[in-house]
């Protein structure tokens, strides 16, 4: 009986290597970006870096010219001419009553909303993640549903409330709203953060006669400083930038740096030696603030994105 044998396949060439399936099917658009993804892209991204920045350059040199020359020419002028730098514009900042008493307004009412909301959101996010009490869920299911209140839906209402309670137009009423709209978004970072602290740790805290207050204090508090600094930053930011509730809320006495500046633009031809070095000294502060907690500020938003 005769059988029939396959032919045996060709040899692969030696030249050719096994292609990787997991290149193979990838898109051109996902091995252009990564070929891309080295030297290249970053000076791309260092670029777009340094042109941002250019407006805020900008503004620095603008703030230590002379207010003739800012209207003859360009801030870029200053490098052909040095001489135009001079400190003239921050000694008539230094002069202006109106513009220091708010840069003291902004302090008062940044620092108190910041710090309490802090305080306060630490120690409910440490109740909703460890402590149990009637309705615990469903608190926090309304904390959370509040952080997409706008904040123009309070403006009227508590307009009123305020002006019952005699604080409309203080310090104390821009201090409270911001804490009061800062607060559902610090209790939502920080519960979650705090849940993700092992049970055997607090446990044993407790076992070695530490109360509530005493754990809270010594032992969360120091495991949730990135969540507290990054905390800190976007309140800071927020209450230190903002110029809508101050409008509304505040006076001729306690209004803060932004509505004094933009009070301050009306007359624009007849005091940009005020408005220059101002607008600066409002931007310089929040972002030395912000370089300042740049590695807590980066650990505290990635704290339980991971488990």
């Amino acid at each position: 009986m005769t059988t029939l044998e396959t032919p045996a396949p060709a040899p692969a060439p030696k030249n050719s290597a096994p292609e990787n399936p997991a290149r193979a099917g990838r898109s051109l658009a996902a091995r252009v970006a990564s070929g891309a993804a080295g030297g290249a892209l970053r000076i791309f991204l260092l670029l777009v870096a340094l042109f941002w920045l250019v407006p805020t350059f900008g503004l620095l040199v603008s703030s230590f010219r002379d207010p003739t020359d800012i209207a003859e020419s360009g801030w870029w002028k200053v490098f052909s001419a040095p001489a135009q730098l001079t400190t003239k514009s921050y000694e008539s900042l230094l002069e202006n009553d109106g513009i220091t008493d708010a840069l003291f307004n902004t302090v008062w009412i940044t620092v108190p909303a910041t710090l309490l909301v802090v305080l306060i959101g630490a120690m409910a996010g440490y109740a909703f993640a460890w402590l149990d009490f009637k309705g615990r869920d469903w608190w926090f299911m309304v904390v959370v549903g509040l952080l997409v209140v706008p904040v123009q839906v309070a403006l009227i209402p508590l307009s009123g409330l305020f002006r019952d309670l005699g604080i409309f137009g203080d310090i104390i009423g821009v201090v409270l709203f911001h804490v009061g709209f800062g607060l559902p978004f610090a209790i939502f970072l920080l519960r979650n953060f705090f849940a993700e602290i092992p049970r055997e740790l607090l446990e044993a805290a407790r076992l070695d006669g530490a109360g509530e207050v005493r754990l809270f204090a010594t032992v969360v508090l120091p495991l949730a400083a990135p969540a507290l600094a990054s905390l800190g930053i976007f309140q800071f930011l927020w209450v230190w930038n903002d110029m809508l509730v101050a409008l509304v809320f505040s006076s001729s006495g306690s209004q803060p740096l932004t509505v004094a500046l933009q009070q301050q633009v009306r007359q624009f031809g007849s005091n940009i030696e005020v408005l220059a070095p101002g607008a600066f000294i409002s931007m310089v502060i929040p972002l030395a603030v912000f370089f300042a907690f740049q590695k807590q500020f980066v650990s505290g938003v990635m704290a339980g994105a991971v488990k």
